[in-house]
C-alpha cells in the first residue's frame, strides 16, 4: 500500500486589525468622485461602485460598522422635480453605422429630487459640489433646487431646507473620515474650455459664476473651515489632493488635428481664407504704422493666425483665441482665430461634430475646419496655464492641512499620472489605463472613473491608511469591477 501523501494544514487566517483608526463609523466627505458618479451619472450600480463602498467593505474586517448610501431610484441615473426632468441618463456605448457613441439610455428615471431620503448617509458625496459649497447653508434646499441655488443629489438627502453637507456629516459624529474635494473649483471651468473667469483675487465666492476658478485663498479657507469641523470630535481620516485635468480622457481622446482632408478639398479651404489671411496681415502691418505694435511681434502674430490646410491629417482645426490682438476694430471680419496646435487640448464633447458638414451640399463647410471652433470646445495654454497655478496652489493647501490636522495624505494626482503614463497591471495581465472606451480607468463621460477604475482610487487611500494608521486591511480587487457598463 502506498504512504498517504502528507498534506499543508490550512493557513492561519490573516486577522486584521484597525490599527490606531477607528472604523466603526466611517463618513466620506466629498463631490461625484465620492459619491461613485460614472458615465455623466449618478446611479444605483455606481454608487454601489464608489470609492468609499469599497473601503467600508474592507474597514468591516476590522471593526467597521454600517455604510448608508443615498441611493438614487435606478440605474438610468435620471431626476425629476415636481415630475420635471432636470438630471438625463447615464451613458451607454451605442454601436452606430458612424462606429461607437456614447448615447443616453433610453428610458424615464424614477428619482424625483423632492421626494426626501429619511435617516443620515454615511457617502456624503455630492455631484457638482465646490469646495465652499459643502459650508452652505440651504444647499440642500429643495426649493432652492427649483431656483438654481441648491444641489439636487443634496437636496433628496439633506437633514432640512438650511442644512449644510459637513453639518450633516458631523452630525454623524464619525471616528473615521475620507475627504476629496476641490476638482469642480478647477474642473467646470476646464470641461467648458475655459468658458469661466480665473477668479484668483477675488476673495468672494457668491461673486463667483459656475464655470469659474475658485481663488486659492478661498479654497484654503473652505478647507480648513472643513477640517476643523470633521475633526472637532477627534475623528481620523484621509485628504487626497486633486489630479491635472491633463491626466484624463475628456482631454486626452480628441487629437488637435482630427479632420482628414484631400487634396482638393485642402485647396478649396485655402482659397476661401486667402482673404482673410491678407486681411490680418493688412491689419496687422497697419497697426505698425502706426507705432501700435512692433513689427517683429506682427510677423510673429501673422505667422501665428496664418490659416493654411495641406491633405492628410495634420490639418489642424481653426478655433477662436482671445488672446490674440482684437483687430475687428480694423475690419468687423478679423475676427481672432488662430489654428491648433499639439499645445492646445480638445474637450471630449467637440468629437461629436468636429469633420461633419454644417451644409450637406457644401463638401467644405466642415465644422472645426471653414466653421471655427468657439473657445469653449478648446482649453488653450493659457487656459492650462490659469488651471495649473489653481491645481498647484490647492494641493499645496491640501498637503500643508493634512500636516497640520496629522491625517493621511493621498498624492491622488501622481496616481491619475501612473495611470495615464504606464498604466495599473492585472492579475489575469491586463491593463487598466487611460485610454477612453476601452482603457479600464474611465467611464464614458472622460471626468469620472469606471468601477475599475474607482478600485484603483479606493487602493490608493488604502495604502495611506495602512501606512498612517498601521492597520493591516487587503487591497480591492479591480478586477471584481467592470471596466465598461455593457448596457
Amino acid at each position: 500500500d502506498e504512504a498517504p501523501v502528507a498534506t499543508d494544514p490550512d493557513p492561519t487566517p490573516v486577522e486584521y486589525t484597525s490599527g490606531s483608526a477607528d472604523f466603526s463609523n466611517y463618513v466620506a466627505v466629498g463631490n461625484s468622485l465620492t459619491a461613485g458618479f460614472s458615465d455623466n451619472a449618478l446611479f444605483e450600480s455606481g454608487q454601489a461602485a464608489s470609492f468609499p463602498n469599497m473601503l467600508a467593505t474592507q474597514f468591516a474586517l476590522a471593526g467597521g460598522g454600517s455604510f448608508n448610501i443615498p441611493f438614487m431610484a435606478d440605474d438610468l441615473g435620471g431626476a425629476t422635480l415636481g415630475g420635471n426632468p432636470i438630471l438625463g441618463n447615464r451613458l451607454i456605448l451605442l454601436f452606430t453605422p458612424d462606429g461607437p457613441a456614447p448615447t443616453p439610455k433610453s428610458g424615464t428615471g424614477t428619482t424625483e429630487i423632492s421626494t426626501k431620503l429619511s435617516g443620515s448617509f454615511n457617502n456624503m458625496g455630492v455631484p457638482g459640489s465646490k469646495s465652499y459649497e459643502l459650508l452652505a447653508p440651504g444647499y440642500g434646499s429643495v426649493t432652492g433646487v427649483g431656483l438654481g441655488t441648491a444641489n439636487p443629489y443634496f437636496a433628496r438627502f439633506s437633514s432640512g431646507e438650511d442644512a449644510t453637507v459637513i453639518g450633516d456629516a458631523v452630525a454623524q459624529a464619525p471616528t473615521f473620515f475620507t475627504l476629496w474635494t476641490g476638482a469642480n473649483d478647477i474642473l467646470l471651468y476646464a470641461t467648458n474650455g475655459g468658458s469661466g473667469t480665473d477668479q484668483t483675487g477675488n476673495l468672494d465666492p457668491s461673486s463667483y459664476e459656475r464655470n469659474d476658478i475658485t481663488d486659492p485663498n478661498v479654497f484654503a479657507g473652505s478647507l480648513n473651515a472643513i477640517l476643523q469641523a470633521m475633526t472637532a470630535g477627534n475623528a481620523d481620516g484621509v485628504i487626497a489632493n486633486i489630479p491635472d485635468v491633463k491626466d484624463i480622457p475628456f482631454f486626452t481622446t480628441v487629437p488637435h488635428n482630427p479632420v482628414p482632408l484631400d487634396e482638393a478639398t485642402a485647396t478649396l479651404l485655402n482659397g476661401s481664407y486667402a482673404a482673410y489671411n491678407a486681411g490680418v496681415a493688412g491689419a496687422l502691418n497697419f497697426l505698425v504704422s502706426q507705432m501700435a505694435i512692433s513689427q517683429e511681434d506682427a510677423d510673429e502674430e501673422i505667422a501665428k493666425r496664418t490659416i493654411s490646410f495641406t491633405a492628410g491629417s495634420s490639418n489642424a482645426v481653426v478655433i477662436f483665441d482671445e488672446d490674440l490682438t482684437d483687430l475687428t476694430g480694423i475690419n468687423p471680419a478679423l475676427v481672432s482665430m488662430r489654428q491648433a496646435t499639439e499645445d492646445d487640448l480638445m474637450v471630449l464633447t467637440s468629437r461629436t461634430f468636429i469633420g461633419t458638414l454644417a451644409n450637406e451640399a457644401d463638401p467644405t463647410s466642415i465644422n472645426g475646419v471653414a466653421i471655427p471652433l468657439a473657445d469653449n470646445w478648446v482649453l488653450t495654454p493659457e487656459e492650462q496655464t490659469a488651471i495649473e497655478n489653481a491645481m498647484t496652489a490647492y494641493n499645496a493647501t491640501i498637503e500643508a492641512l493634512a500636516t497640520q490636522y496629522d491625517l493621511g495624505f493621498v498624492d491622488m494626482n501622481a496616481k491619475l499620472t501612473e495611470l495615464r503614463e504606464t498604466g495599473f497591471p492585472q492579475a489575469d495581465g491586463s491593463l487598466v489605463t487611460n485610454v477612453f472606451a476601452t482603457g479600464g480607468g474611465f467611464s464614458l463621460d472622460g471626468v469620472h472613473p469606471a468601477p475599475r477604475g474607482y478600485a484603483i482610487v479606493a487602493n490608493a487611500f488604502l495604502e495611506v491608511i495602512n501606512a498612517k494608521y498601521g492597520s493591516n486591511l487587503p487591497p480591492v480587487d479591480p478586477l471584481n469591477f467592470t471596466g465598461l457598463y455593457i448596457d
